[in-house]
Formats: C-alpha cells, sequence, structure tokens
C-alpha cells in the first residue's frame, strides 16, 4: 500500500502556522541540546575543537 503524503499535508495559513511552530520547537531543542553540551562539559570538548 502506497501513501501519498502530499494528500496528508494541510495547504495554505495553516501549513504556514505548523511550520512556525515546526521550526520554533526545532530551535529550542537545539539551544537546550547546546547549552546541555556547555554546562555538562561536552561543549569544552568542541570549543577546544573549533578553536584550538
Amino acid at each position: 500500500m502506497h501513501i501519498n503524503h502530499s494528500e496528508l499535508e494541510p495547504d495554505g495559513e495553516a501549513s504556514d502556522h505548523w511550520n512556525e511552530r515546526r521550526n520554533r520547537r526545532i530551535r529550542a531543542v537545539a539551544w537546550v541540546v547546546i547549552g546541555a553540551l556547555l554546562v555538562t562539559g561536552g561543549g569544552a570538548t568542541v570549543l577546544a575543537l573549533l578553536f584550538g
């Protein structure tokens, strides 16, 4: 059975609204991950690799 996902996605303003919320959520999760890495010391390794 093949599902056409384009039929499942909303069109118009509703789609823009959900895309904006999704992007905000992704950004928030990314900042939390970055903060957790910095707090736990994993970020020190990354910064040391980036800046020598």
